[in-house]
């Protein structure tokens, strides 16, 4: 029996071991195939450019308020412990960083839209990449284990200081760009390789269409402000999209249950 289990953590362990080394083999692949994308001006331009009551982009700029109610919300029920069904010190981790993240998205993406430059680009970016990798570190933590979840978390936190300073030394976007798309591309994959530990795991497929709407109104920013008429535009859009993603993560840990208890998570616990 002793034999048997040790041999599936064995075949764990390597199938872990050629997905991340595939993912860096296909990340290197990328940088060697794609172009530079530099940061240019037009990257600043956005189609609904109206001044309300004296704030620049007034719209771009107050659409970033639910990140903070939604934030806040989160964080403290995170921290709290009774609301949010987390069994594991490592999610706390991730969940507290997620929705801080989400706060300070809050913050840099409204400061950003007053006065939208290459000097404050990196406060619109730094916050979002961070509440991406604590996102896929509790992804990783319930799918997988707190250990390899932890070690995830901080090992994309250093990627995203490094995507940052690269971006801002060398003008190029990639890095950034390309981690973005990570939840987007590894969390629907990894649903369905690894079992969920707890109920609820739907949750995490809902997020992942929110956040593609998401990005598809940031891209047709312009048509879509001129399809209604000039009353929002697609990044205002954008924005009150992508609060939803938060939201759908709130009752998802308010709601789901613990389904599979794994051995590797019972050593770990503290």
């Amino acid at each position: 029996m002793g034999w048997s289990v040790n041999q599936q953590v064995e075949i764990g362990r390597g199938k872990r071991s050629r997905i991340w080394g595939g993912a860096f083999l296909f990340w290197v692949f990328l940088m060697f195939a794609t172009p530079k994308i530099p940061l240019s001006n037009h990257h600043h331009h956005f189609a609904d450019m109206r001044n309300f009551f004296g704030v620049p982009n007034t719209l771009n700029v107050i659409t970033n308020f639910p990140f903070l109610i939604v934030g806040v919300v989160g964080f403290i029920l995170s921290l709290q412990g009774y609301f949010f069904n987390i069994s594991l010190r490592g999610e706390v981790w991730g969940w507290v960083l997620f929705f801080g993240g989400i706060v300070g998205v809050a913050f840099g993406s409204a400061y950003y839209h007053l006065k939208p430059d290459d000097s404050r680009v990196i406060w619109d970016t730094l916050p979002m990449m961070i509440a991406y990798s604590s996102l896929f570190s509790s992804f990783v933590v319930e799918r997988v284990g707190q250990r390899v979840g932890l070690t995830c978390l901080f090992g994309m936190l250093f990627v995203v200081l490094l995507s940052t300073a690269y971006a801002r030394i060398f003008n190029d976007l990639r890095l950034c760009m390309m981690f973005q798309l990570i939840p987007c591309i590894a969390i629907p994959g990894m649903t369905f390789l690894y079992p969920p530990k707890y109920t609820h795991s739907i949750y995490w497929l809902w997020a992942a269409g929110v956040y593609l709407l998401a990005k598809f109104e940031a891209a047709f920013d312009r048509k879509i402000y001129h399809a209604n008429l000039y009353f929002i535009s697609g990044h205002s859009l954008e924005h009150l999209c992508s609060t939803v993603i938060p939201v759908l993560f709130a009752i998802m840990l308010m709601y789901r249950n613990i389904s599979i208890q794994r051995l590797s998570d019972l050593k770990e616990r503290p």
